[in-house]
């Protein structure tokens, strides 16, 4: 099986290229594409998603992620959804068995740094000097409810363990964090949404 992912911007990508693999596996493969943010990847998701539709192997797969930012989320799984349908692709929701699944759409609620927070061994590793106990904080401690923004809230903690002073480097801290994520153990409910989906898409 191979999974074409499209993502938002390229700390997702970041992201993605270090966790897929602990959650497909090796023996699949995968892509992924990102985009010039959010607004970006839905005004061309319509127009994406029937150019793969014209030529999609029996054994590919899509997989579309972006972050929900305090959108409604229905309203964002509606737009989502009827760019598939538009293109003729059967996804989770509309597909009477997982093996006629073309397209999962996924949200990260409320940002890609939800999943990153949801790991605080992985956050630890990447940042020794980050708290031990941070999780247990009011603040930190449901990882998709965090207020204010995940990556505002991701920033200050890095902050206030003397990292990223002049402002938090997206790509770089996805890419540190998600190198020593555990797919298992994430505590951000969205993160297992998106973990569940993925295995059933490829059978793992």
């Amino acid at each position: 099986m191979h999974v074409e992912f499209l993502v938002e911007e390229p700390s997702a990508e970041a992201a993605l290229m270090r966790i897929v693999p602990r959650i497909i596996g090796m023996e699949h493969t995968f892509r992924v594409h990102p985009h010039q943010g959010k607004q970006g990847l839905l005004k061309e998701l319509a127009s994406r998603l029937r150019g793969y539709a014209k030529w999609l192997p029996d054994d590919w797969r899509i997989v579309v992620l972006i972050d929900e930012d305090r959108d409604d989320c229905r309203r964002l799984k509606a737009q989502m959804e009827g760019a598939a349908k538009a293109a003729r692709l059967l996804t989770k929701s509309t597909a009477r068995t997982t093996s006629r699944v073309r397209i999962v759409n996924r949200i990260a609620v409320e940002e890609l740094e939800a999943w990153f927070l949801g790991d605080p061994d992985a956050v630890r590793i990447a940042y020794p000097r980050v708290s031990g106990t941070f999780e247990r904080r009011a603040a930190y401690r449901h990882p998709d409810a965090v207020s204010g923004g995940t990556w505002e809230a991701l920033e200050r903690l890095l902050q206030r363990a003397g990292y990223f002073p002049g402002g938090l480097a997206k790509i770089a801290t996805a890419s540190a964090i998600a190198e020593h994520m555990a797919p298992d153990r994430n505590r951000s409910p969205s993160f297992a949404m998106f973990r569940r989906a993925l295995t059933e898409l490829v059978g793992a």
